[in-house]
């Protein structure tokens, strides 16, 4: 296997883990380190299809888990649910382009029912242009490996924050 082919495996494989569920990890230094190294567009296509098949798996698990959890309560479709299905599509990719958290508008997704495949092209036409950004953006600077591990350790606060509260509160 070369080493380019072997990079953007494990680009596809991070960028699955780290959209998966409720992800702990930042996509973003592995995509701004892969730009320089595997070029603008082959970057940010690995990352989409990464983060599509983590849409994918997501859709599949939560989708049908929900559902049986609102049966039970009989639950009713709220006012959030009722103003995300005006425009679903449109929500998902502008919130997927964002630096917002994607897991609150990924959760009415699933509680809506969206259908798998508009929901994994909206994940895709929202993640492709922010990963071509990055990875623009990592080939433009030319960032050293320890500027993008402080870039890793920076946006991990927040997860570990979140994972050290939760075991001591």
């Amino acid at each position: 296997m070369t080493e380019r082919l072997a990079s953007m495996l494990a680009l596809f494989a991070y960028a699955f883990l780290s959209n998966v569920a409720l992800a702990v990890v930042p996509h973003e230094p592995a995509v701004l380190w892969a730009g320089p190294r595997l070029g603008v567009w082959p970057t940010a296509l690995v990352a989409t299809a990464g983060t599509v098949l983590a849409a994918w798996v997501d859709h599949a698990a939560f989708v049908p888990l929900l559902t049986r959890l609102e049966q039970r309560r009989g639950a009713t479709p709220g006012r959030i649910q009722r103003w995300f299905a005006r425009a679903p599509f449109a929500i998902l990719a502008a919130s997927g382009l964002t630096p917002l958290p994607f897991f609150p508008f990924k959760a009415l997704a699933f509680t809506t029912r969206y259908p798998l495949g508009r929901y994994c092209g909206a994940v895709a036409a929202g993640r492709l242009p922010r990963y071509l950004l990055l990875a623009w953006l990592g080939v433009a600077v030319h960032l050293p490996a320890a500027p993008l591990v402080a870039l890793f350790v920076l946006l991990m606060i927040p997860t570990v924050r979140m994972l050290y509260g939760r075991r001591h509160a």
